[in-house]
């Protein structure tokens, strides 16, 4: 075992077949891609940041291994919550055999469960809540506009060390914050903080426009997604599916047939990890081939599905290929060994 790279022999040596191969295989081209001077774009859904899958995207962002997210706002408020509130966050390993009752108890005792672990009320929706209502109304005030992220960005970077209960090198939206890299977060209105600002828009605290729409997203990513593009281009990895995916991938043909921009460059890699089997009607399990016919992706785009569980092959992926940017000629010569 070379113990400079442990996870990526393991990954190459044991993953032979079925959805590891397809885990070995994207490893490969995500390395590949990323080594010629490629950059990578995530679109990630799900309940990840609950997941603490941070652990491993904060190290990736600073390794450059990450250019530019999609994530819900879910995700977005979640990095931050898990950086103040984790030692307030309570497990339920035993979700499975729980009762109505036993969920009902969760409820009272002001927690929210997101499958086997759950978020604190007063110590993450409330804290926060404190701090960036403020930040709401005094940018009503000055009629300032901002996207979403922008507001999140800000404010975990004002957050004094102090009150971090979280390790601050497991905070993804902090590392995010820092390199200041393109985030897009549609539809953030169905998050908890979208709700507690449509209250706020409702009892007229806050005007709407303050925070720049989804339509604006997009404008704006029609420039992010060119300078990402730039040089060897940029592909797209995809957790689980819904809009964290499917709003940006459509950046392309959008370019291409409504701006009519000339010369788009298509995405130059897609990987999802995802649960969601391929069904009639279902984009999250839609096979990549489909996105051809939308001219999302090409017939050269190397291609690749991992239907398995994110929180396991996530990690995975990505400890390997930060193995791989720390040992670069130690890598091609297990890859050429094993693969």
């Amino acid at each position: 075992m070379n113990n400079n790279l442990p996870t990526l022999e393991f990954v190459l040596k044991n993953y032979k077949n079925f959805n590891a191969r397809a885990l070995r295989d994207a490893t490969i081209a995500y390395w590949r891609h990323t080594e010629k001077g490629g950059k990578m774009f995530w679109a990630v859904a799900g309940a990840m940041s609950s997941a603490q899958l941070g652990i491993v995207l904060a190290p990736a962002i600073r390794a450059g291994l990450i250019s530019g997210m999609s994530v819900t706002g879910a995700n977005l408020e979640e990095s931050l919550f898990r950086l103040v509130a984790h030692n307030h966050y309570k497990d339920f390993p035993d979700y499975r055999y729980f009762t109505k009752q036993d969920d009902t108890d969760i409820l009272e005792n002001r927690m929210r469960r997101v499958t086997d672990t759950s978020i604190p009320e007063d110590e993450a929706f409330r804290v926060v809540e404190k701090q960036i209502v403020p930040t709401w109304k005094k940018a009503t005030a000055d009629g300032t506009r901002k996207f979403w992220h922008e507001y999140f960005y800000e404010l975990i970077q004002n957050v004094d060390p102090k009150d971090y209960q979280g390790s601050v090198e497991e905070c993804w939206l902090l590392a995010a914050a820092k390199a200041n890299i393109p985030i897009v977060v549609p539809g953030y209105e169905d998050s908890t903080f979208g709700n507690i600002f449509a209250s706020h828009v409702k009892v007229g605290e806050c005007s709407a426009s303050i925070a720049k729409s989804g339509i604006e997203y997009m404008g704006a990513f029609y420039d992010e997604y060119q300078k990402l593009a730039e040089g060897a281009g940029v592909g797209f990895f995809q957790i689980g599916g819904g809009i964290a995916g499917d709003f940006p991938i459509c950046v392309v043909p959008s370019l291409k047939y409504d701006m009519e921009v000339k010369d788009v460059k298509p995405w130059a890699y897609f990987c999802q990890i995802s649960d969601s089997t391929t069904s009639y009607g279902s984009y999250s399990g839609a096979t990549p081939n489909e996105k051809i016919t939308w001219d999302k992706l090409t017939k050269d785009t190397p291609m690749f599905v991992v239907e398995s569980d994110a929180t396991i092959c996530a990690p995975l992926m990505l400890n390997a290929l930060l193995e791989a940017k720390a040992n670069p000629e130690a890598a091609n010569a297990l890859i050429a060994k094993y693969a």
